[in-house]
């Protein structure tokens, strides 16, 4: 499947105008039915990156906010590599929710409502590359899990 090319507005406004047309007004549906929905706010997780250690998104990501077509490219791809999410608190793999891996490093994460068939965005990102040696990248950690089934 190809992908769109990198998005190239003016400024942040624009790219939240976009994000709000494309995935605000109803949902998307994935390459295996499944309705995912997105709100506002979600744009926000997707397009800021913390500059703090705290986790705080604070800072306007022109990387993550150039891939926003991606994320609807990357729910619709049946060749994506999907496996189940971790949950930090309760350190363990969560079957709902579901972490699709397309083009060796760009992640998408949805999270199933129970029974519906449908799923809530949670975020979009293009994954890190180790900066400590012999630890393992984000991707290669997500691969390391279960297949989402």
């Amino acid at each position: 499947m190809s992908y769109p090319p990198l998005l190239e507005l003016a400024s942040e406004a624009e790219y939240r105008a976009h994000f709000e047309a494309i995935y605000c007004r109803g949902p998307i549906r994935a390459f295996d039915g499944i309705e995912v929905r997105f709100r506002q706010r979600d744009f926000d997780h997707c397009c800021f990156e913390s500059s703090r250690r705290d986790g705080n998104k604070d800072t306007f990501s022109l990387p993550r906010a150039r891939r926003l077509d991606w994320i609807k490219a990357a729910l619709q791809d049946p060749q994506s590599e999907c496996y189940q999410g971790w949950d930090k608190k309760r350190k363990c793999y969560d079957g709902s929710r579901r972490v699709a891996v397309v083009l060796e490093d760009y992640v998408v994460v949805i999270a199933f409502k129970r029974k519906s068939g449908q799923a809530d965005f949670v975020t979009a990102f293009l994954a890190d590359t180790p900066t400590v040696p012999g630890r393992p990248s984000t991707v290669e950690m997500i691969r390391r899990g279960p297949k989402w089934k």
